[in-house]
């Protein structure tokens, strides 16, 4: 059965935001030694090309992360699966994540990555959803703010699916209930 998915924001929309953001962050870390940490897997679509919009040299690398236990449980065990490849020590880092909801696994993520001294961490994101914010986390460069939806395509997925998608969609899960 094929799934009718709506479109939340347009390829067109995302090449904009992303020019925009590469512009800025150009503009900020000129002269900087900047390090992008893409968060495996959602983020990779949008690091990469989030990257090809920079107009300075990075170094890119990438770390992967897990929470055990429920998903809505906010004392869920979170972990590093994937860790970084390069040392990050005295350089600018700009941790690159495809959504930020809860902010659980970024913060955490943003406490490891301080113990390695950084000269700076900062993170961008695609997409923000607030509403579901637990924990208050920085968000330096943001693209789009979204209401408390679950969306895939660019890098997002539904049991590995719709990765792909040139564009956001709201996606629901209660379809595959209904048809069964």
């Amino acid at each position: 059965m094929e799934r009718k998915l709506d479109i939340v924001i347009s390829q067109e929309e995302i090449e904009n935001k992303l020019k925009e953001m590469g512009n800025t962050i150009s503009r900020d870390y000129k002269g900087k030694d900047l390090v992008l940490i893409s968060v495996l897997r959602g983020s990779v679509y949008f690091a990469v090309d989030l990257s090809r919009n920079l107009s300075i040299p990075f170094s890119l690398d990438f770390i992967s992360i897990s929470r055990y236990g429920e998903k809505t449980d906010t004392a869920g065990i979170v972990r590093i699966t994937k860790d970084l490849d390069l040392n990050v020590s005295n350089k600018h880092v700009l941790v690159i994540e495809d959504i930020v909801d809860t902010g659980l696994s970024l913060s955490y993520l943003i406490r490891n990555l301080e113990t390695r001294n950084p000269a700076s961490i900062k993170v961008c994101t695609m997409l923000n959803i607030k509403a579901r914010r637990i924990v208050n986390v920085p968000l330096d460069y943001k693209g789009f703010d979204l209401p408390d939806i679950f969306v895939v395509g660019y890098g997002l997925d539904y049991n590995e699916g719709y990765r792909n998608l040139p564009y956001i969609a709201e996606f629901n899960k209660n379809i595959d209930k209904e048809s069964q």
